[in-house]
């Protein structure tokens, strides 16, 4: 039996109407925040790069305030941060996110939740878009993070980013769509 390829079912035309959306710096200057960078690849079942993926993330500011009218939080977001980008991949299936990072926000249940950007991967292949969180290396929150905590221990260092060697307020975290080094989606 032959073993399954990566599928590739939907044309390299879908990005056309999104380019005009594209943005991948969000912390401008008067931003209140730790600035980030965030980079990574997007990456096929035989770990060859996605060259025309689109990323979407989603955050919360520093504050841990999203900028949506259903946020829990009794204080106002930061007018200034919207916290929404999108992304597309290079050649090589290259991303990065300039942005701040954020803060804790609650989980539904009233704990917190450790700080995290969600992000959304639309690429040809997929009828729906794939669903994750990323999370930051040795923040001590992870280890009570509702969400993170239903993923099994060994399959976590798939959705926490890796600090760059040599480069302050650096992460890198690649996206794996398929395979035995698949980063963790979410059924939503």
């Amino acid at each position: 039996m032959a073993e399954p390829t990566p599928s590739q079912t939907v044309g390299p035309f879908f990005h056309l109407g999104l380019q005009q959306l594209h943005r991948n710096a969000l912390a401008s200057p008067n931003v209140a925040g730790e600035r980030i960078t965030l980079q990574g690849r997007v990456l096929d079942g035989d770990g060859q790069p996605v060259p025309d993926a689109q990323l979407e993330t989603w955050q919360a500011d520093a504050a841990g305030k999203y900028a949506h009218p259903e946020d829990p939080h009794s204080t106002s977001a930061d007018p200034r941060f919207n916290g929404f980008s999108r992304i597309p991949t290079d050649a090589n299936g290259f991303f990065q996110l300039t942005t701040i990072k954020p803060g804790p926000v609650p989980a539904p249940d009233g704990t917190q939740q450790a700080p995290h950007i969600v992000v959304l991967v639309f690429s040809r292949g997929l009828l729906k878009p794939l669903i994750t969180r990323i999370y930051f290396p040795n923040d001590p929150a992870n280890d009570r993070d509702p969400v993170l905590n239903l993923v099994p221990a060994e399959r976590r260092t798939t959705m926490i980013a890796k600090p760059a060697a040599g480069a302050e307020n650096l992460f890198e975290c690649n996206l794996v769509l398929q395979g035995e080094k698949e980063t963790v989606f979410f059924d939503c």
